[in-house]
């Protein structure tokens, strides 16, 4: 005897709609068939014409015959629309899937003997049984054509040679040269010094900002939650004060406030006889500077939330540790830190990741400055993602800053995933789940 859920699957696989008229599903099945029908009537030259663009980037390019210019390709363009008719070919998939699947799972059904829902019976169904999915689909769309049709194009333009001043779109068309740029970032000296030397200060940034804000709120949580400390409210309330500013604001109070020439801090060393430091001129007052400004700004976060950490730790702990003759230092290693980092190791890497991307600080204070004639498009407190901004926005150096994103993605993404994996709090989670 013939499976009916193969044969429908089957059917459905030739051509969406069939398994369900077979399984005497009519209205479903003539809807299958009338999108299928239509997309490949309407969509087949379309999604042709954009799979050419995507794969080719144009062989036309824009020609000038007196003063009259005749528009060629547009490398980018092509490039675009090719991926959001990827983007929907992918999801026109999926509904071809679901409709093999319905087909399958009907025929299973049949094969035990029941008979298959009614078109109202269906959309019943589906209304009382899928309407989260109903509810997710919107999600789904917006998902797919705001972060993953850019996420797409950032990873593509890696790929191409879409850089100045030969291949910007319209004068002239973008190639795909494969894994050229990527080796050009590491064998090419212009780019490659620039590269390790960008990279590893924002791996010193990274680490030193978010591990001085920790500690800086770690002290002053401390501080302000002993027993001895009085207007508790207020004192948290002063504090959080650098955090509720807009930072915007506050960095550019900052950069006058460390202005090497008419600064106040200057003016002040000045007046009582010591020499002025050059705050933002010099490399390594700026990074100084730069990570002194930035304890300011994130010591707050970390004050508030472990205030609220260490204030709804059970006091009975601290009583067994006094009748246990505990010191305020072992109670402190012993019991309050740790649970501090329990609570707190999520937050912290994602500090790490977020500080890695510190864009603000970084342009708004020093714009990367002071000048190193030794980088490409980048200056001495430059981290990557300011670097990326110059190549973009300033330099037209659009494929190699693809290529840096990349790695900044990859850098990232693997010591947040490496340490997620190794957080407690994490593994507590899995033994309970």
């Amino acid at each position: 005897m013939r499976s009916k859920a193969k044969v429908g699957a089957l059917l459905s696989v030739l051509l969406m709609g069939l398994g369900q008229i077979y399984h005497r599903q009519f209205i479903k099945g003539i809807l299958f068939i009338a999108l299928e029908i239509y997309l490949l009537v309407f969509w087949s030259l379309p999604f042709r014409y954009a799979m050419w663009g995507l794969t080719t980037l144009g062989e036309t390019p824009q020609t000038q015959k007196g003063f009259q210019i005749i528009q060629g390709d547009h490398s980018i363009f092509l490039m675009i629309e090719g991926i959001i008719y990827l983007i929907l070919f992918l999801l026109f998939v999926w509904v071809y899937y679901l409709n093999v699947r319905d087909a399958y799972k009907v025929g299973k059904l049949r094969d035990h003997g029941v008979i298959p829902n009614s078109f109202k019976k269906t959309l019943s169904s589906v209304w009382e049984n899928g309407f989260p999915y109903i509810l997710l689909t919107p999600s789904i769309l917006f998902t797919a054509f705001l972060t993953i049709l850019p996420l797409l194009f950032g990873i593509l333009i890696a790929f191409t040679n879409y850089s100045g001043p030969n291949h910007l779109p319209p004068k002239a068309l973008v190639d795909w040269v494969g894994f050229q740029t990527f080796i050009d970032l590491f064998n090419l000296k212009t780019w490659s010094n620039t590269f390790y030397g960008v990279f590893s200060w924002t791996v010193i940034w990274a680490i030193l900002s978010t591990a001085t804000t920790f500690f800086l709120g770690l002290i002053f949580a401390v501080f302000i939650n002993h027993r001895g400390i009085k207007l508790k409210k207020f004192w948290r309330s002063i504090f959080i004060l650098p955090w509720a500013i807009p930072q915007f604001i506050s960095i550019l109070v900052m950069r006058n406030l460390f202005n090497g020439e008419f600064g106040p801090l200057n003016q002040y060393l000045e007046a009582i006889g010591l020499a002025a430091i050059p705050w933002l001129s010099d490399p390594f007052w700026a990074k100084t500077t730069l990570v002194v400004v930035n304890m300011w700004f994130g010591f707050p976060f970390w004050l508030v939330l472990m205030s609220g950490v260490m204030t709804s730790i059970d006091k009975e702990l601290f009583e067994a540790a006094d009748v246990d003759g505990a010191s305020a230092s072992q109670k402190f290693w012993k019991i309050t830190m740790p649970i501090v980092m329990f609570s707190t190791a999520p937050l912290l890497i994602m500090s790490f990741a977020g500080n890695f991307n510190n864009f603000n600080v970084i342009y708004l204070m020093t714009q990367g400055k002071p000048v190193d004639v030794n980088y490409s498009y980048a200056g001495s407190t430059d981290i990557l993602i300011s670097w990326i901004y110059k190549m973009t926005l300033e330099q037209s150096q659009f494929a190699m800053a693809s290529v840096v994103s990349i790695l900044i993605f990859v850098v990232v993404a693997t010591l947040s995933v490496w340490n997620f994996r190794r957080t407690k709090a994490f593994k507590e989670e899995d033994m309970m789940s």
